[in-house]
């Protein structure tokens, strides 16, 4: 017989030393004997135990009965703790190797969470080449109340040292970098900052947990907007935080249900049906992009393309001992900026739309999008110009997006 359901443990906790994740066996994917093949499938709890469904519910409630002053099923409110949303954070710390994950609204959302761990006075050193909405949000908001920034080409550990100051307290690093496809070596970023005192920060959205695990490499905190490559389909917002520090949580969770930006349930069960087809979505869109930047490096009016799976890009060496793989991302320089317009307006089936990470492929011009929020001196530096292009690789069939690409090059001869 079942037990009553406020009785009922709706999701039992994994123990977290099951999983526990060396650094041999994160170069491999391998938890407890379990590829991430199988971990992103099933996640941590592989069926609800109330009615044996092999998908979590989607726990749409914004409110828990208790079952008495002193009993509790462990959810109360969801602003707090939902349980679609705690299977997510879960199954995500696992797939990522941590003991702890945070599920956001958005990226932004999980970024601004986690500044709340420093106080003004703190200075944090950012990549220079990454998302123009963390630039905002760093540059505009955050520095208003007496924190402090410095941007840095992380790729190039002396200038990170040239950085360092008494009062840092935090390294944030995008790697790959956006858009530029600067690779940061997340090891010795390590060693820089915690012999500081500090802690590094990765955001590790371009790779996904599937090619990349920065906690195995000694980061402390990992980033990712859920939107991207975790949910995989565009069609929700999310983002979180992953970290294995018991004396983070209880901050970071104080943030979370303070500010008020929780992933709702429904999103929380896009992003969890999303995780299950992460292993076969990020094999195909690292093969589809291999693919597409060689054919652009041939392309007459395309000058330079972007791309960590060359074998001739500066830190491809230090890609293959931190990752297991390039992913679907690709930047390339037009020879001519008058190209731009012509090629955005002309593709069909490579959409012209921001973001990333989806099934679908899609192109942007950083420039006046995704970097547009970033001074132009600071974009310049970066290499972000108005010849610059960002493509994120889909699952389509690759012959597919080359015709539709090359069919809009065509058009600027």
């Amino acid at each position: 017989m079942l037990k009553p359901l406020e009785e009922l443990v709706f999701f039992e906790i994994i123990s977290y030393n099951s999983y526990k994740m060396n650094q041999k066996n994160a170069s491999q994917g391998a938890r407890d004997g379990r590829s991430l093949d199988t971990l992103v499938v099933h996640g941590a709890t592989p069926f609800e135990p109330v009615t044996g469904a092999i998908t979590t519910p989607i726990y749409q409630s914004s409110t828990f009965r208790h079952p008495g002053l002193e009993e509790t099923t462990g959810f109360d409110y969801s602003r707090a703790v939902n349980p679609t949303r705690s299977e997510l954070e879960k199954s995500l710390a696992l797939i990522e190797g941590g003991k702890y994950s945070l599920a956001f609204s958005s990226g932004m959302g999980a970024i601004s969470a986690l500044i709340k761990l420093y106080e003004p006075g703190d200075h944090i050193i950012v990549s220079e080449d990454l998302y123009g909405g963390t630039f905002r949000l760093f540059n505009e908001y955050y520095s208003r109340y007496g924190f402090s920034f410095s941007w840095v080409d992380t790729s190039v550990p002396a200038k990170i040292e040239a950085a360092l100051r008494p009062q840092t307290r935090a390294l944030f690093v995008e790697t790959p970098s956006n858009p530029m496809m600067k690779v940061t070596d997340i090891a010795l970023c390590a060693q820089l900052i915690h012999g500081r005192g500090g802690r590094l920060i990765v955001d590790n959205t371009f790779l996904s947990p599937y090619f990349q695990n920065p906690l195995a490499l000694g980061a402390d905190i990992v980033v990712h907007s859920g939107t991207k490559y975790l949910a995989g389909h565009n069609d929700t917002l999310s983002g979180f935080l992953v970290h294995s520090d018991d004396a983070l949580e209880e901050p970071l969770r104080a943030a979370q249900k303070s500010e008020g930006a929780s992933l709702a349930p429904f999103d929380a069960w896009l992003v969890l049906r999303g995780l299950k087809t992460l292993a076969l979505r990020m094999q195909r869109h690292e093969k589809n992009a291999l693919r597409i930047a060689q054919w652009l490096r041939e392309e007459p009016a395309v000058e330079k393309v972007f791309f960590t799976g060359f074998p001739d890009h500066p830190q491809y060496e230090l890609t293959k001992r931190q990752a297991r793989g390039c992913g679907g991302m690709i930047s390339f320089y037009l020879r001519n900026p008058a190209h731009a317009p012509v090629i955005l307006k002309n593709v069909s089936l490579v959409l012209f739309a921001e973001s990333l990470g989806g099934v679908e492929s899609l192109i942007t011009y950083p420039v006046v999008q995704t970097h547009g929020a970033i001074p132009e001196a600071m974009r310049l530096s970066a290499g972000v110009n108005d010849r610059l292009m960002r493509l994120s690789v889909g699952i389509e069939n690759a012959d597919d997006i080359i015709a539709d690409l090359d069919e809009a090059l065509r058009r600027c001869v």
